[in-house]
């Protein structure tokens, strides 16, 4: 079947939905019914790709009902835009992606082919974290560069985390008391060890922090963000650095773990706060920039959507952490942002949370990250059915 091919007669609709998300080293496997609950849920943590089947064959004894089967997938490309019921042909052309997203994408193949052979009688449906930014305006999509570069590689902001975006967008919706405004402008923050923000309007992706490559945005865990690329050119012609040791240090030792230092090397924002709690000056300015960056490239959302109705945190840090939502609103009052300490304070994951002040404009919401419930919508949507968000 074809891109974005409906297909299989709605053979999602009323049946569970098996959802498996293969990441880079993790594999988590759920089971979704028509009201968008899971009744089941594994996986693993540690996982190479291999032994895929077995693990699957294990997870599904016993479990009746499953009528289709969705797959998260990093990258699309430019060919992918979609959700797309996936034959021989499709997982050929996500093969031939690997260059884009090398960690990743082998692991979206193996998890599709174990659960193709464990299921070889149902339909399986690829759902791409970048199909959610195939809407960019050109203006946000395209990079300023020599024309015949981008048409012979394809050069564009393809930006990430569209899964978590698209449910947190919509969710936002669904939490506002009353009709939405016209038209409905919010900023979704998907902040965890990868971050990044995405400018939504009625209900589509309109700008994003992550361009060609994760790398670009917002500072990380242990990837840097946007850096000048003159810097990046004067490392490899002045500093003695390789092509390879470039690419590994920014994106496995820079970010949060760089500009800390700490003796472990963690990236992790909770040991951060930690070593600034106990006066390492370093620390500080690790948590400094990143609120820098953070409230920065917020109102640079805001801007590409003319002004901001709804800002919602999301992901591991999103979620969990209120210091990070209290320190990003503190600088972001003049967009009409402003959060409840003790709302804030109470919201910390599993439930989603209105955390806005009293009066404040913009409404602040905290969104539990939903992928496995975004994509079990877009298989059944693929496939005709019903829409477990409703």
């Amino acid at each position: 079947m074809t891109e974005g091919t409906a297909g299989a007669g709605g053979a999602g609709g009323a049946g569970l939905v098996l959802v498996v998300n293969a990441g880079s080293s993790s594999l988590k496997l759920s089971l979704l019914d028509p009201a968008g609950a899971v009744t089941a849920s594994g996986g693993t943590d540690r996982w190479d790709g291999s032994a895929g089947t077995a693990g699957l064959r294990h997870f599904l004894a016993g479990q009746a009902g499953i009528t289709a089967a969705g797959h998260r997938v990093v990258h699309g490309g430019r060919r992918f835009t979609a959700p797309t019921v996936i034959d021989d042909e499709v997982v050929g052309g996500l093969a031939g992606l690997t260059d884009l997203a090398p960690l990743h994408q082998p692991r979206a193949i193996a998890g599709i082919e174990a659960a193709r052979a464990a299921l070889p009688g149902v339909p399986h449906v690829a759902c791409f974290d970048t199909a959610f930014h195939a809407s960019l305006p050109a203006a946000a999509a395209s990079y300023a560069l020599p024309a015949d570069w981008t048409a012979r590689f394809g050069l564009r902001r393809y930006g990430f985390h569209g899964l978590s975006h698209a449910h947190a967008g919509r969710r936002a919706a669904e939490l506002l008391a009353g009709p939405t405004p016209n038209p409905f402008r919010v900023v979704s923050c998907h902040l965890g060890a990868g971050a990044s923000l995405a400018a939504i309007r009625d209900g589509r992706s309109v700008d994003t922090t992550m361009g060609f490559t994760p790398l670009e945005g917002l500072v990380m865990a242990t990837r840097s963000g946007s850096v000048d690329p003159g810097l990046l050119v004067w490392l490899l012609r002045r500093g003695g650095v390789t092509v390879a040791d470039l690419g590994n240090r920014l994106e496995h030792a820079s970010g949060l773990a760089g500009l800390a230092g700490l003796p472990t090397g963690s990236g992790d924002l909770r040991d951060i706060r930690q070593a600034a709690a106990g006066g390492d000056p370093r620390a500080r300015t690790a948590i400094d920039v990143h609120t820098h960056r953070l409230r920065r490239e917020i109102a640079a959302m805001a801007a590409a959507l003319d002004g901001l109705d709804a800002l919602v945190f999301t992901g591991g840090i999103g979620e969990h952490q209120p210091e990070t939502r209290a320190e990003a609103a503190a600088g972001l009052g003049f967009l009409g942002v402003g959060v409840d300490q003790t709302r804030n304070n109470a919201a910390r994951g599993g439930d989603d949370a209105d955390i806005s002040a009293p009066g404040a404009r913009v409404r602040t919401l905290v969104v539990a990250t939903r992928e496995d419930l975004e994509i079990a919508r877009q298989v059944r949507a693929a496939l005709g059915g019903a829409d477990p968000a409703g």
